[in-house]
């Protein structure tokens, strides 16, 4: 019988079934992984981040440029390339709101934190791309 299967199967057969397991595999990490940053940080609004920042440390993690080019009143610069050096300038005791450009790089932050014992953590469910607060930019 399998010798049948195999036998049926041509090349686009195999590709197809190759390309499906690749699929649900990428799906099936994709779902692991956000389950993780669900466990390990909050998401929030525009109007929820706004109003829980001034209690809280803002980390916009996007490179220097870009965060000189324009970012979130009252956020403190740490890219993400420097979290590993850097991430001891973070409180513990103190909520974490993380953000960039979109949220890739503030889930993998938040994962990271979360690992060296953060608990507070949030993240901007938008992005700076969506951010509607005060912006400041820099020369």
């Amino acid at each position: 019988m399998l010798k049948l299967i195999v036998g049926a199967l041509n090349a686009n057969g195999w590709m197809t079934i190759l390309l499906i397991i690749i699929l649900l595999g990428w799906l099936i990490y994709t779902l692991i992984q956000n389950y993780r940053v669900k466990q390990a940080a909050k998401y929030l609004t525009n109007a929820d981040f706004q109003s829980g920042m001034r209690k809280a440390q803002v980390i916009d993690l996007r490179e220097s440029k870009t965060f000189k080019d324009g970012h979130i009143l009252g956020a403190r610069n740490v890219p993400y390339s420097t979290i590993r050096n850097f991430y001891q300038q973070i409180r513990p005791d103190l909520p974490v709101y993380l953000y960039d450009q979109g949220k890739t790089v503030s889930k993998r932050a938040a994962l990271f934190l979360s690992k060296k014992g953060y608990q507070q953590i949030f993240i901007l469910k938008t992005g700076y791309q969506n951010w509607d607060g005060k912006e400041k930019k820099s020369n």
